[in-house]
């Protein structure tokens, strides 16, 4: 067994650091950038030339500009045979590591053996103006340019140097004198901070009906007939028509997941199984999902009969025409009224329908400043020497952004802040950091991968509004040879909601939209669904330019986290026994009451006990208002800081080797024996749906937990005013009329059921459990 590591080098640490410049004035917020500390930066904008003179034998010249500070040097592009050229180029120089109080600014000529030197133009940096936004752009200015005792020479030369932030517009696109070794624009892309967008996601059902006037090739037998559908790297199939003949009939719904823009057709196939490995294919068709139908609700859209071809060209030849086709019958429809869960069920970002029309307004505003890391550990060896490249990446909603990558530093500084549009207050946000392996693009870089250095989960609904949080989180990741703490990672968070009525109400309203309580997909379907989004959603990011690479996106969104591993299921049983810890308490409490341990309390028991028989109408409201007086007791104790990942709380510190390499082992495992892999695989795999239904029994039991700890307090707050108002209305009501009504309420007939789940479900189902904080 691994000794235990110091658990407060695991702990979660409130810091005080210097916001937005000192703008933060408590918690309300005067800048636009107020969530980060301000870093200096020197801005040279490099806008174009005139009349520069000939250098070359020929006369012309190929000039570039030179941006020389200490011993950093940026250089522009260079243009042939121009003596006008436009760069509108920028260069930005960190404060902190400025070398010189003279910024030399530099026109050359390229040349094959040595640039010539053209002219120049010196800057004092104590004469700089200062630009701070919202103030509008510096208007770049002519300078003559002058050779290198000071004296004019011919040509001029456009720019702009002003002292900014890293809010100035000019900063992401900027060359940074911190990166100043990366080379080609591959590399240059590579590093920049950037906004991605998931692609719209739909849910498609495809309902085959049947078919007819099919064609088998022997026509001596009964064809086993089934449909075979492609969507990309999709495939499904319908069970074998049970109408053995030339019309056979199936009524069976197959559901794929498609991404806007619709780039494959969705390709069907009707096939007989002609013999056990062999399959003959009667038809195809290929219908394009922009014209499928799209449907908001559950009622049924129209369905259409389509012909089915021997051979079918997508796109380009002519078709040939047809005198006589067999047909499929089938209903098609892109489902609109779905969320696709693309994210794992626990940390879910976005509850929202695909269809737009169906969205409620926006609640709130999320602003994440994410600050620095420190204390990271070397991810790479690079001159004999370990180094990392980190950025980070936050996922929350559609909305991705990526920080731009600080080169060779254990203890980056970002200072980016980034806003998110919130939907709904029990949505998680994912922030992870990450080490750049793609600093120089092209060959070298292509089949390397950017390693995961930890990440950090945080529950919207466990924030206070308009407060602003600032700690340093642990970076947590389980190594095959235990969990390891890779650094810390400096955040700030404020969680603003525009109206306090609006976002209470949410918590009366389901999770998900209708269609999934109305129309429910079935286990096995979202599992495969959410597995082929995930493959989508990572596909897609991976061809933005700078990619947003798979290992990247899968790591944010948890795919595998379902796996079995022996530690989670004992994470998970601990949990369920501390839910249940309560209960046994209680219990025991009791069984010290009836054999006298206390025989004052002992008496006070019997005294409440005989007041409750005499007036049992006092039961309610007397449980009500203790549970009132427990959660305004506990609200001096409640948590005040988000949740964090907790190596106690998931077993991962005390992990024995052998399970860890278990949870490392590949799926299917690489053990030798064919009949110990056919097992072990069953077993985990059972194992895993066990691990999921214990950890599902614990988290409603941390969510009971949960009404009156004010890990979520606008929750509590809405339960302790029921709990209060309940005590006052059972109080003053006579408890046989509560009991009539609730007996009455409960025996109701079915037509006075609803589908959707009721309110105090709704609201049970929105409270915080301790998943938050599972590694």
């Amino acid at each position: 067994m691994m000794p235990r590591p110091p658990p407060e080098d695991f702990a979660l640490k409130e810091t005080n650091p210097h916001l937005g410049g000192g703008k933060v004035s408590g918690d309300k917020l005067t800048s636009t950038y107020d969530l980060v500390e301000q870093m200096q930066y020197l801005y040279v904008r490099v806008v174009k030339a005139k009349d520069l003179p000939g250098k070359d034998v020929t006369g012309s010249c190929d000039p570039y500009v030179e941006v020389k500070l200490g011993n950093y040097v940026g250089k522009t592009r260079f243009f042939e045979k121009k003596s006008n050229p436009e760069w509108n180029q920028v260069f930005a120089f960190s404060k902190d590591r400025l070398q010189a109080s003279l910024l030399e600014v530099t026109v050359k000529d390229k040349d094959f053996v040595k640039d010539d030197f053209i002219g120049k133009v010196f800057f004092d940096l104590n004469e700089i103006p200062k630009r701070v936004p919202p103030d509008s752009p510096l208007a770049p200015q002519w300078y003559r340019l002058e050779d290198r005792q000071g004296n004019k020479v011919k040509g001029e030369l456009m720019l702009a140097v002003w002292m900014g932030t890293q809010a100035d517009e000019a900063f992401p696109e900027a060359w940074h004198s911190d990166a100043a070794f990366v080379s080609g624009a591959d590399g240059l892309a590579n590093i920049r901070s950037k906004v991605y967008l998931s692609p719209k996601l739909w849910y498609l059902r495809v309902n085959v009906i049947e078919a007819q006037d099919l064609q088998p090739g022997d026509k001596g037998r009964y064809p086993e007939v089934f449909v075979k559908a492609i969507l990309g790297n999709q495939a499904l199939r319908t069970r074998i028509s049970q109408a053995r003949g030339i019309n056979p009939m199936w009524n069976e719904d197959l559901m794929f997941v498609a991404a806007e823009p619709f780039e494959e057709p969705l390709i069907l196939s009707v096939e007989d199984r002609v013999a056990p490995n062999k399959d003959e294919v009667l038809g195809k068709c290929a219908i394009p999902l922009q014209y499928v139908d799209r449907r908001l609700d559950h009622k049924a859209v129209n369905s259409r009969w389509f012909n089915l071809e021997k051979h079918v060209i997508i796109e380009g030849e002519k078709k040939k025409e047809t005198k006589f086709a067999s047909r499929i019958h089938m209903r098609i429809c892109l489902e609109g009224g779905y969320h696709v869960l693309d994210e794992s069920t626990h940390y879910s970002s976005d509850l929202r329908p695909t269809a737009k029309q169906l969205w409620k307004s926006s609640i709130g505003v999320l602003e994440l400043g994410i600050l620095n890391a420190h204390g990271l550990m070397p991810m790479k060896n690079k001159d004999g020497r370990g180094t990392t490249d980190a950025y980070c990446v936050a996922k929350y909603g559609q909305k991705w952004v990526r920080t731009r990558t600080i080169i060779d530093s254990f203890a980056p500084k970002w200072n980016e802040q980034y806003t998110w549009e919130v939907f709904d207050p029990c949505t998680v946000i994912t922030i992870g950091v990450f080490d750049n392996c793609h600093l120089h693009g092209g060959d070298k870089a292509a089949g390397a991968k950017d390693t995961k250095i930890g990440k950090v989960r945080i529950r919207l609904s466990t924030l206070e509004t308009d407060r602003v949080y600032t700690h340093s989180y642990p970076l947590l990741v389980l190594h095959p040879n235990g969990v390891k703490k890779m650094g810390e990672i400096h955040l700030a968070v404020r969680f603003s909601c525009s109206s306090l009525l609006n976002m209470m109400h949410m918590y009366s309203h389901p999770l998900l939209p209708k269609m999934h309580y109305l129309h429910p997909l079935t286990v096995s379907q979202l599992d495969s669904l959410r597995h082929q989004a995930t493959q989508i959603v990572s596909m897609r990011l991976g061809r933005a330019e700078p990619p947003l690479r798979k290992e990247v996106v899968e790591y944010m969104l948890d795919v595998g986290s379902h796996m079995w591993s022996m530690r989670r299921s004992k994470a998970n049983f601990f949990r369920i026994m501390n839910v249940l810890g309560g209960l046994i308490a209680v219990g025991k409490w009791f069984d010290q009451i009836c054999n006298w341990k206390n025989p004052i309390t002992t008496v006070l028991i019997h005294i409440l006990f005989i007041i409750l028989v005499l007036y049992p109408e006092l039961i309610l409201p007397t449980i009500f208002l203790y549970l009132f007086l427990i959660g305004v007791w506990y609200y001096r104790w409640r948590p005040r800081h988000p949740p964090h990942m907790d190596t106690r709380l998931s077993h991962a510190d005390s992990a024995h080797p052998d399970e860890l390499d278990e949870e490392f082992d590949t799926f299917p495992t690489s053990r030798p024996s064919d009949i110990v892999r056919m097992r072990y695989d069953r077993l985990r795999s059972i194992a895993g749906r066990i691990q999921t239904v214990v950890g599902d029994l614990a988290t409603q039991g941390e969510r009971l937990q949960s009404l009156l700890s004010w890990r979520d307090p606008r929750a509590t707050a809405l339960f302790v005013i029921f709990c209060l108002v309940a005590a006052i209305v059972l109080y003053v009501t006579p408890f046989q009329v509560v009991a009539l009504l609730a007996g009455f309420y409960i025996l109701r007939h079915p037509r006075f059921r609803h589908k959707l789940p009721s309110v105090p479900l709704n609201f049970f189902r929105r409270l915080p459990a301790r998943t938050d904080s599972m590694l």
